[in-house]
């Protein structure tokens, strides 16, 4: 399992911070952030820094983090028992969030710092510390099309960064000529159809018609989360249907994945969904022995959570079409001299960072 290579590493924590982040986004909402600091000797004798990013989704929950700060997490661990601390204390001691999930986006926050730090104080990187190399992250752009959806900004992406391929959000509101101008752009890889989410600002109700829509209209597309309720279940009975549909909210470890309908070829891989190290490394296990195709999502990281993600993917799918676009792809207004996957490793890595 790649996570024993892992669970001994020494981690020793002097001091924990926090910092609020907070940016506009493409998605016409303010993403808030907390990206965590744990501090400790390094190899060299110089105070080595390991950091994480929590991206809990509501903004009154890392303000209350700032003011309550986090439970002591000081002292000597392995990044195994540090693991075994952090499922023991309560890391929302202002009140539990509205999301059970948003603890397994704390946690992982923690966990990802403290992997950090452990490698930096043994002097060496995540790839090394698996006998794994950096390759090249090809990598998608994740847009919503705007109210009512046009492919404006489809076309101003392409327009900047040629080849860009995509991963949209149908919703009701799509029609035909709509599907048919993004099908000939050739450039849509995964639709998310979020039948998987419940209680969210993002949840789509499940649709048939919306379903047959965009199963017929981008017959090699990847479809996520459908919702498989009466009048739309029957649509995914040919294997054939099955074998493009992939998941991803309602995956937070092994257990999930064998719960789902069937056996899937595809899944969304968000490491803060998994909570611990251990949860997410266990599962790319499972699914490197089924061939269980995965690739990388994101989730607005504002901080060192995007590069994360995008080790990850460089790491364990980087052929996959990942959503883990560089953070620029997010803002409202598009830059000049976007990257182009694609995305180079850097020369030289140290820790868990990209």
């Amino acid at each position: 399992m790649e996570y024993d290579r892992l669970a001994a590493l020494s981690v020793t924590i002097d001091d924990a911070a926090t910092e609020r982040l907070e940016r506009e986004t493409s998605s016409d909402f303010t993403r808030v952030t907390t990206e965590f600091s744990l501090t400790g000797p390094g190899p060299d004798g110089d105070p080595a820094t390991g950091r994480g990013e929590d991206v809990t989704y509501e903004a009154d929950d890392h303000d209350a983090l700032a003011e309550t700060g986090l439970p002591d997490l000081t002292g000597e661990y392995t990044l195994d028992s540090f693991s075994a601390h952090l499922g023991s204390v309560d890391l929302f001691p202002a009140g539990a969030p509205d999301r059970e999930v948003f603890r397994n986006y704390r946690r992982w926050g923690l966990e990802s710092a403290a992997l950090d730090l452990a490698l930096r104080q043994a002097g060496t990187d995540l790839a090394s510390a698996l006998d794994r190399a950096y390759d090249p992250v090809r990598f998608v752009a994740s847009t919503r099309l705007g109210e009512p959806p046009t492919t404006d900004r489809v076309d101003d992406l392409r327009a900047a960064v040629p080849g860009l391929e995509f991963k949209l959000d149908p919703t009701p509101e799509w029609d035909d000529a709509l599907v048919a101008a993004l099908a000939a752009t050739d450039a849509v890889r995964i639709l998310d159809l979020k039948g998987q989410y419940h209680g969210t600002e993002v949840d789509v109700a499940a649709d048939a018609d919306l379903y047959r829509l965009v199963l017929d209209g981008f017959p090699d597309a990847v479809i996520e989360d459908p919702a498989l309720e009466d009048g739309t279940r029957n649509l995914f009975d040919d294997p054939a249907v099955r074998e493009r549909v992939s998941w991803d909210a309602p995956i937070h470890g092994v257990d999930d994945v064998e719960a789902l309908p069937w056996e899937p070829s595809w899944l969304n891989i968000k490491p803060s969904r998994f909570g611990s190290v251990e949860s997410l490394f266990e599962t790319l296990d499972y699914c490197r022995e089924r061939g269980i195709r995965l690739y990388g999502g994101g989730q607005f990281e504002l901080g060192v959570g995007r590069g994360q993600i995008q080790a990850l993917a460089s790491l364990f799918y980087p052929d996959g079409p990942n959503d883990v676009a560089p953070r620029r792809y997010n803002d409202p207004e598009l830059g000049d001299g976007l990257p182009r996957p694609p995305l180079d490793p850097p020369a030289e890595s140290t820790g868990f960072r990209w």
